[in-house]
């Protein structure tokens, strides 16, 4: 797995949600109910990275697909060499 598009996709993420939270804080009103603040940001994080975080989500997805078969395969060819060692 490529330890390249994980970060990517997270930093993208954390910074969909970071921004907007950022720029609620500067409100006196959300300043005293953060955790609306916090809410309102996660909504919008979530819109944004469904919008817009499209290729690093399925290369992320991909890379994760790709470890997954390569551990079958690997699980796979053990059982055939246990078999025939039997």
């Amino acid at each position: 797995m490529r330890i390249r598009s994980t970060a990517v996709f997270t930093v993208l993420r954390l910074l969909a949600f970071l921004v907007p939270f950022g720029i609620m804080m500067l409100f006196p009103i959300l300043r005293e109910y953060y955790w609306l603040a916090a809410i309102f940001a996660a909504l919008i994080g979530l819109s944004l990275s469904m919008l817009l975080l499209r290729r690093p989500r399925e290369e992320m997805a991909g890379d994760l697909e790709e470890r997954r078969a390569a551990r079958t395969r690997r699980t796979v060819a053990e059982d055939d060499a246990a078999a025939e060692d039997a």
